[in-house]
C-alpha cells in the first residue's frame, strides 16, 4: 500500500535538465461539478487547441451503465479524445464512463478530475513528444490511471491518485513497442506507482513513497507481460531506499 505522502515522479533522461517542472501543490479535494453532461459519443478536441466548458469542473460522461469494468474499449468509448497538442482543462470524468481520455497526439490535461474511474482514466497514444498531467487527481482505479500505449514521455505534476492499481503503466504487450520515460504526486491506497518494461530501456525515478516500482519484460506480441521484480536498482528504478517513508 502506497502512503500518503507526497512523492516525485520525474522523467529521466535531457528533459528534466532542459525543462524544469513548475512545483504546485496536489489536492485531495475534488471539485463539485455545477452540472453534467452525458454524451452520446465522444468530444474531439482538435489539434492545437484547448477545451475548457463554459462552467468550470462541468461533469462528463457517457451516461448510465455506460462502464463495463476493465473490459477494453476503444476511442469510441472515451469521454474524450485530444488531437496532437491539444489541452483539456477543469473538467470532472464522472463514473459513467468506459474509457476516460484518450491522448491521439501528445496532449495535457490540466485541472481534470476522475471521480471513478472504470478501465483507465488516461491512455497516452502519442508515437513521441510529451504529454502532460498537470493538477488533478483521479479516484478509484481498481487498475491503471495512466495507461502509455505510445512512445514518448509522460510527465505527472501535482497529482492526487486514491484507491487505485497502478497509476502509471506502460504497454507491456503492444504491437509496436517503444523506450517510455516517466511534479508532485500524492498517492494513497494504491498497489504499485510505476509499471516498466525494462527490455525497452525504460527508467523511472520517485521519492517518498512505499511501493514505487515494478519491473517487467515486454514483448510485442500480445502475451501478458512477465514481471520481473520490483524495487530499486541502479539502472531502471533509480531510487534507494532512503528515499522511503512511510
Amino acid at each position: 500500500m502506497l502512503s500518503s505522502k507526497f512523492l516525485t515522479l520525474v522523467v529521466m533522461g535531457a528533459l528534466a535538465a532542459a525543462e524544469p517542472l513548475e512545483r504546485r501543490t496536489a489536492t485531495n479535494v475534488f471539485p463539485t461539478p455545477p452540472t453534467t453532461s452525458s454524451l452520446s459519443k465522444p468530444i474531439t478536441v482538435a489539434k492545437g487547441t484547448t477545451f475548457t466548458p463554459a462552467q468550470a469542473y462541468t461533469r462528463y460522461d457517457r451516461g448510465s451503465g455506460a462502464c463495463n469494468g476493465q473490459a477494453e474499449g476503444g476511442d469510441s468509448d472515451a469521454v474524450f479524445l485530444l488531437e496532437e497538442g491539444a489541452t483539456l482543462s477543469r473538467v470532472v470524468i464522472g463514473a459513467n464512463q468506459a474509457e476516460g481520455v484518450h491522448c491521439l497526439g501528445s496532449c495535457t490535461l490540466d485541472h481534470v478530475f476522475f471521480e471513478d474511474v472504470c478501465e483507465d482514466a488516461i491512455t497516452i497514444k502519442q508515437t513521441s513528444g510529451i504529454s502532460r498531467i498537470n493538477y488533478g487527481g483521479a479516484k478509484h482505479a481498481s487498475d491503471k490511471v495512466v495507461q502509455h500505449n505510445g512512445g514518448g514521455t509522460v510527465i505527472i505534476n501535482s497529482f492526487y491518485v486514491e484507491d487505485f492499481g497502478k497509476l502509471y503503466r506502460s504497454c507491456g504487450n503492444c504491437g509496436t513497442q517503444y523506450a517510455r520515460h516517466i511534479n508532485d504526486v500524492w498517492a494513497v491506497s494504491g498497489s504499485v506507482l510505476a509499471g516498466i518494461n525494462t527490455n525497452y530501456g525504460e527508467t523511472t525515478k520517485a521519492t517518498s513513497v512505499k511501493t514505487i516500482c515494478q519491473k517487467y519484460t515486454g514483448n510485442n506480441s500480445g502475451a501478458e507481460p512477465v514481471a520481473t521484480g520490483s524495487g530499486p536498482d541502479s539502472k531502471y528504478c533509480l531510487y534507494s531506499a532512503s528515499d522511503i517513508t512511510s
